[in-house]
C-alpha cells in the first residue's frame, strides 16, 4: 500500500491487507499484462467498472476521496483503490465514527497461493483481529445479482461505540476485488452492501 492509501485507510483502520503488501512485495505484473484493467467512472452517484463487472450507487451527499488514496502509479501490479466514498471527509478529524466503503484491486499473481476468495480472508482476518475486531462470521459465499461473493463480518466495540464492518471479495481476469463496508450498525452495513450489483454495466468513459 502506498503511504497516500495507508493515511486515508487509516479510518478503516484498514482493511486492505493485500495492499498493505503490494509495495513492499510487488515486483511482477500479472502475465500477458501491460496495464491494469479500467479504473472506473462515477456517473449520477453511481460508480460503474465495466472492466469487473459491477457497479455501486454511493449514498447521497457522500464525499469521494479515491484519487486521494491512490499514489497515481499505472502498475498493473500494484494496489489500486477503485472507490473511497465517506459519510463525512476523512480529513476533517472527528472521534465520531465515519461510515465508509471501500472498493480495491490488485493483481492475484503478487500473492502466491491464492486460488480463491476465501483464500484472502486468511491475512485479512488476522490484520482485522490485531486491530481490535472480532469475527463475527468466517468466510462464507453469498449470491448478489447472480454473482458467488464471499464475505466476512467483523465487529469492534469500543466505550459507548460498536463499530461494524462487512468485507466481501471475488476473483477477476486475474485480479482480487475486494469490497469493505464499515458503519454504526450492522444494518447499516447490510444497507451499504445492498448497493452493490453485479447487473450488467454500461460503458463509459475510464477516470484513468
Amino acid at each position: 500500500m502506498t503511504p497516500c492509501i495507508r493515511a486515508g485507510l487509516a479510518l478503516l483502520f484498514l482493511l486492505l491487507p493485500f495492499q498493505a503488501q503490494t509495495a513492499q512485495q510487488a515486483s511482477s505484473k500479472p502475465a500477458g499484462r501491460t496495464k491494469a484493467p479500467d479504473s472506473g467512472v462515477v456517473n449520477n452517484g453511481v460508480y460503474r467498472n465495466a472492466s469487473f463487472g459491477f457497479s455501486y450507487r454511493i449514498p447521497f451527499g457522500w464525499v469521494d476521496r479515491t484519487e486521494q488514496m491512490n499514489d497515481g502509479s499505472s502498475d498493473p501490479a500494484k494496489g489500486r483503490v477503485l472507490l473511497a466514498a465517506f459519510a463525512q471527509p476523512p480529513e476533517v478529524g472527528s472521534d465520531a465514527l465515519n461510515p465508509g466503503v471501500v472498493i480495491a484491486m490488485e493483481s492475484i499473481a503478487t500473492y502466491p497461493g491464492l486460488k480463491t476468495p476465501a483464500d484472502y480472508f486468511g491475512p485479512l482476518d488476522e490484520l482485522i483481529v490485531a486491530k481490535g475486531f472480532k469475527v463475527v462470521s468466517d468466510a462464507y459465499e453469498v449470491q448478489i445479482g447472480g454473482r458467488n461473493v464471499v464475505r466476512a463480518d467483523y465487529s469492534k466495540s469500543a466505550e459507548k461505540r460498536t463499530t461494524y464492518q462487512s468485507c466481501l471479495a471475488i476473483l477477476v481476469k486475474g485480479y482480487v476485488v475486494s469490497f469493505t463496508f464499515i458503519a454504526g450498525s450492522e444494518d447499516d452495513v447490510e444497507e451499504l452492501v445492498q448497493s452493490l450489483s453485479f447487473a450488467a454495466v454500461p460503458n463509459g468513459k475510464s477516470r484513468g
